[in-house]
């Protein structure tokens, strides 16, 4: 490529910015904004050019490849490379925080820190899905996830400093099952396997030096436990309706359409790369407990009179189809699992713009106060139904593709004597869930959209405005073309497949 340290530039973009940012006057709330979404507008396209070389090129493998020693200390290296569903990765985040940023075009309480820790934090999240160093992969991690306590606890709504602690207290918890996996891993390498014959984080290596049985199975729960707590796995839950909750509109955002990733990809790339036996021992239970969350999160959506809360134990759900799709093991499953990732995130970015927004011009999330709003805001309407048609899954979509290949990878899993009928009560119970999904997304389309309107609370009400239709415009696009011609996502996610299903 004709641009040097493409990754570097994509991880330290939006990190750059935060700090011009900074220096900013308070006052100059327009450079402010500008400066957020200059260096969101890079990250997008340079990733979006990323995967068209990827796919043009019929690449395999990890490329755009940047690494110099970091410490002799650990043998720890600044190693950064993407392979095809790293891209797919980066490209959701550069649209989530793309789309984020003119979500948040009306903050005005404390503008410069706002922005500022909103790309500290998609810094870590970049981060994470390009770096090849444990070490690094650690750090931005915790970078990633850091921020959202600040975020929440004082741009968030309701409880939110409650929220805030819940959610940062799960999430260390969890990030220390998670570090001692990743330190169990870098020491239990035989060095005589390990180029130049020391231990290494790199994540390369470590992914081909061979691990004895019992270790990976002692060392893929840690890492199932530690990932899981960010990725929404039963029962370890609780502290994502919550945050999502209280988060301000662009933080629920990056909280469901890319933060939660990061728990499912550490179980790929960390768990599935470096510890595939210890993966296959677990599976069963992966796929037991993604049921759960399927027909769990679906069940208390139903049961929500929040519009927020609604969204975020959708999110569970939804969480539950990509845990299941890992679980199933086979390169189809896999796929689909990805895929999930890409839909859900541009799915769940787009109904948390639009719960802003509906909020912000009615003033209530109480969807039993709503009724009758496509009169006034047809706009938000439309955008709010491609949506809720991805979320259950409806041909065309998005969600269809994703939920097909996930389903299909799990009827065919094949890990043991009782696995295929096992995977196959999975896959059933999976789908039979998907139901409540349409149960409660048509519910809530009726009762807020349709219906009776209450001329005297809500007359001056109106449709989206200016930058407010960058998000709906772009996200529900995605959703469409995804759904008719799903082609160049699911070749660029099966080119790295092969090291990665067990």
């Amino acid at each position: 490529m004709a641009l040097a340290h493409p990754l570097t530039t994509i991880v330290l973009a939006p990190l750059m910015a935060a700090v011009l940012i900074m220096l900013l006057p308070r006052r100059a709330l327009l450079a402010v904004r500008v400066t957020a979404a200059l260096a969101a507008g890079v990250d997008l396209v340079l990733s979006a050019l990323l995967c068209w070389v990827y796919l043009r090129h019929d690449l395999r493998g990890l490329h755009f490849e940047d690494k110099f020693a970091w410490s002799p200390v650990g043998n720890i290296s600044f190693h950064l490379a993407a392979d095809g569903i790293s891209l797919v990765l980066v490209l959701l985040t550069g649209l989530v925080i793309f789309c984020g940023v003119f979500a948040s075009w009306t903050v005005t309480y404390r503008t410069k820190e706002f922005y500022c820790l909103l790309l500290l934090l998609v810094t870590g999240v970049f981060g994470v899905f390009v770096a090849q160093d444990l070490f690094f992969f650690f750090l931005f991690y915790e970078i990633a996830v850091l921020p959202m306590y600040l975020l929440i606890g004082i741009w968030g709504t309701g409880p939110k400093e409650y929220s805030a602690m819940k959610l940062t207290l799960f999430l260390l918890v969890g990030s220390a099952f998670m570090l001692v996996g990743l330190l169990g891993i870098y020491f239990a390498a035989d060095p005589s396997t390990l180029p130049g014959g020391q231990r290494t984080f790199d994540l390369v290596a470590l992914s081909a030096a061979g691990y004895p049985v019992r270790f990976q199975v002692i060392a893929f729960f840690l890492l199932y436990v530690g990932f899981g707590v960010l990725a929404g796995i039963w029962p370890l839950h609780t502290w994502s309706p919550d945050g999502h909750a209280s988060a301000p509109t662009a933080v629920s955002m990056l909280h469901a359409g890319v933060l939660m990733k990061l728990g499912a990809y550490g179980v790929l790339r960390v768990g599935f790369g470096c510890l595939p036996e210890g993966a296959m021992a677990w599976v069963w239970l992966m796929g037991g407990i993604a049921v759960i969350n399927i027909a769990y999160g679906a069940y208390v959506a139903m049961g929500q009179t929040d519009l927020k809360y609604v969204i975020a134990y959708s999110s569970v759900s939804h969480m539950g189809v990509v845990m299941l799709g890992l679980a199933a093991a086979n390169e189809v499953g896999i796929n689909g699992a990805v895929m999930q990732m890409f839909s859900h995130g541009i799915m769940t970015g787009l109904f948390f713009a639009l719960v802003g927004l509906v909020y912000e011009k009615a003033h209530t999330r109480e969807i039993n106060a709503m009724g009758g709003f496509a009169r006034r805001m047809p706009g938000i309407a439309l955008a709010f139904t491609i949506g809720g048609l991805a979320s259950f899954g409806l041909p065309g979509t998005s969600g269809f593709v994703a939920e097909l290949l996930v389903f299909l990878g799990t009827v065919k899993a094949h890990a043991g004597v009782y696995a295929i009928p096992l995977f196959v009560i999975y896959a059933i119970a999976a789908v039979l869930a998907i139901v409540i999904t349409a149960t409660y997304v048509l519910r809530l389309l009726q009762k807020i959209f349709h219906g009776p309107f209450d001329e005297a609370r809500y007359g001056d009400i109106g449709d989206a405005r200016t930058t407010e239709w960058v998000t709906l415009v772009v996200l529900a696009t995605l959703l469409l073309a995804v759904g008719f011609y799903p082609a160049p996502l699911t070749d660029l996610i099966g080119t790295a497949l092969g090291p990665l299903v067990p």
